[in-house]
């Protein structure tokens, strides 16, 4: 190991998530630990590709696990999908004496890693998304910091709209996936979830649920939408001017990426970090860090980006069922 890997790097790509320092943090004292420098490349790939690289210790990252955000800041770079900056990049590392390189960010960013593990540079990924939408994974790191903080927020919002006798749209982020509706929509008690994946973009189905709600003495209405669904505003002023109902809309927004992690992100981006750090040492490349089925693994970057992930049907059934205020007992 020792002739072979001598020095990585460690980088965060894309939006940021709660937790991606704790990965840093592992990733850096686990190597460390095993004899090997690191160094740490700010703004992502758009920092490797303008050299902005420093030497880590372990003093780099002392009172860094409980903070939210990326010490190593972050920032997109579409241009790295081209073939001739992909091998600049290579060898920008070559020239820093960089053996491996460690990921962590979303599967915008494994495609970045693996572009990099074809021009021969050892990288290992580690999911760092609050969308939760890496296929090969149960969890990405940030995911429970951003729901928690979307539960949160909605539960205050829906304070003030049940006072108002109000409807309310609140729109949590996650992309083009709906997992952080999913989980808010059942841990809030919504009466409709609006999933990318699932929603047919009829509103009148909508409008009757309020309308049949008020009906049997429901003084709210709560409404969770999905970043990819989006367009709230409109979407309120529609369902307003169809039921009569006062219908606010709320953006949750950038809130959903920032605060202190949860001791779940902490830890759980810890475990990967470290485990990153050792299969790169292994000399083992082009492979991610996944939490399959209560277990830390990894598996080929390329298998994982094929994989396809959806809502789970039975979740979806449930969530669609407790939403429900009607009685349902069939006994009847």
């Amino acid at each position: 190991m020792a002739e072979k890997i001598k020095t990585i790097a460690v980088l965060t790509s894309g939006g940021d998530a709660p937790g991606m320092n704790a990965a840093i943090r592992a990733v850096v004292r686990k190597a460390l630990n095993n004899g090997v420098a690191v160094k740490g490349i700010k703004k992502g790939y758009m920092g490797l590709l303008n050299e902005e690289i420093v030497d880590m210790n372990a003093t780099s990252v002392s009172d860094t696990i409980q903070r939210g955000g990326t010490i190593l800041g972050t920032a997109r770079c579409p241009e790295f999908k081209e073939d001739a900056v992909q091998q600049k990049a290579a060898d920008i590392c070559k020239k820093h004496g960089i053996d491996g390189l460690v990921v962590i960010g979303g599967d915008g960013s494994y495609r970045g890693a693996q572009a990099l593990a074809a021009h021969g540079i050892n990288t290992i990924g580690i999911p760092g998304t609050i969308d939760l939408d890496i296929s090969c994974t149960d969890y990405t790191i940030g995911f429970d910091t951003a729901v928690n903080t979307a539960m949160q927020a909605i539960d205050k919002v829906r304070d003030t709209s049940s006072s108002h006798e109000r409807c309310s749209i609140i729109e949590v982020m996650g992309r083009n996936a709906g997992y952080i509706a999913l989980w808010c929509g059942v841990a809030n008690g919504a009466e409709d979830i609006l999933l990318p994946e699932k929603y047919d973009f009829n509103e009148q189905v909508l409008v009757n649920n309020i309308i049949a709600n008020r009906k049997i003495g429901k003084t709210h209405h709560l409404i969770i939408n999905a970043e990819g669904i989006g367009h709230s505003t409109s979407m309120a002023r529609r369902i307003e001017a169809a039921t009569g109902i006062e219908t606010r809309a709320t953006i949750l927004g950038y809130m959903q990426r920032g605060g202190s992690p949860t001791c779940k992100d902490r830890y759980y981006a810890s475990i990967m970090g470290a485990y990153a750090a050792d299969i790169l040492l292994e000399g083992k490349t082009n492979r991610c860090v996944c939490y399959r089925k209560g277990e830390f693994m990894d598996m080929d970057i390329d298998e994982a980006l094929a994989m396809e992930k959806t809502i789970d049907p039975y979740q979806f059934e449930v969530s669609r069922l407790l939403s429900r205020n009607e009685n349902t007992d069939k006994s009847k």
